[in-house]
């Protein structure tokens, strides 16, 4: 009897002890998704940081001490006041994007990681805004964000982080500065509607100028070929002239009966063009004497007629 007891009680504490192992075994496994850090501490000190996969801790003597996602996630900044460097108070707020890289820096490296990175996005903000005049601050989001995602990134790497992205998501200026805002700006467009206007004023006269100018060109560039022209043809004309009379000089020394000729000439053509002029007021004078008197009886003769 004292046997079979032994026996069955040697039995139940090899089955609590393969229970204690099986538990222990099934407590040291720990299976990470592919995503996660996890930082193992044993009796209080870092040992090591898992990744992704199957792992065994001792237990009891390994503990976890923070599970990190290294995935993109993002991290608001709240709405705060900020006054710009021209003195106008705004109210804005943003968005962080962070990945964790290393996760021992996380743990070890600050108290509170997400909220370490706020509050120095929301000093770096502040900072930052206070650099730049209102106009610049609502026109130049994108230098503003390349900002503080540089300041941030900088602080943020001593703590195992990756600032990703930095997105300014709202900027509310107050009511009074926005309609001084709308009224600046209706005087801009104006007044670039009345520069616009002169120098479309100014085009159009400088054109004009222009035409008037290319067209006095023309004209006195015409001008100037006409009286070359004319000059040329005198001076055709005089060369002309100058060689007839240097062929008739020619002529009337080889042959002294010429200038004879062109007397002859000429005035047969005068007595033409006298005979074909219809007046009856002329009287034809000859050159000679014997002419003469001839004429001056005709003379009488006519004047006798009219009398009678």
């Amino acid at each position: 009897m004292d046997i079979i007891f032994a026996f069955f009680s040697f039995g139940f504490f090899v089955f609590i002890f393969f229970v204690l192992a099986v538990l222990l075994a099934i407590k040291g496994v720990k299976i990470i998704p592919q995503a996660d850090l996890w930082v193992i501490e044993r009796l209080g000190s870092y040992r090591l940081t898992l990744s992704g996969g199957i792992h065994y801790i001792v237990p009891f003597i390994d503990s976890i001490r923070a599970q990190y996602n290294t995935q993109e996630q993002d991290l608001e900044v709240p709405q705060q006041k900020v006054i710009t460097k021209d003195n106008v108070s705004i109210m804005i707020d943003g968005i962080v994007f962070i990945r964790v890289i290393d996760a021992k820096e996380a743990v070890y490296g600050v108290l509170n990681m997400k909220n370490a990175i706020s509050q120095l996005a929301q000093t770096t903000l502040r900072s930052e805004i206070g650099k730049m005049d209102l106009d610049e601050t609502l026109s130049s989001r994108e230098q503003l964000n390349s900002a503080l995602l540089t300041a941030l990134d900088s602080a943020a790497s001593q703590w195992g982080v990756k600032i990703t992205r930095v997105e300014i998501s709202d900027i509310d200026v107050p009511e009074e500065v926005r309609a001084a805002m709308e009224l600046q700006l209706r005087a801009e467009r104006e007044r670039r509607a009345t520069v616009t206007q002169a120098e479309g004023q100014k085009k159009s006269t400088i054109e004009v100028s222009e035409g008037e100018k290319i067209r006095v060109f023309n004209e006195s560039e015409a001008a100037e070929r006409m009286s070359d022209a004319k000059k040329y043809e005198q001076v055709q004309l005089a060369e002309g002239q100058k060689r007839a009379m240097e062929l008739i000089n020619e002529a009337m020394r080889e042959n002294p009966q010429a200038a004879e000729f062109l007397l002859a000439k000429d005035r047969i053509k005068a007595f033409s063009d006298l005979a074909s002029n219809t007046t009856q007021d002329k009287i034809v004078v000859p050159y000679d004497a014997v002419s003469l008197v001839g004429g001056l009886t005709t003379l009488v003769e006519t004047l006798s007629k009219r009398k009678q």
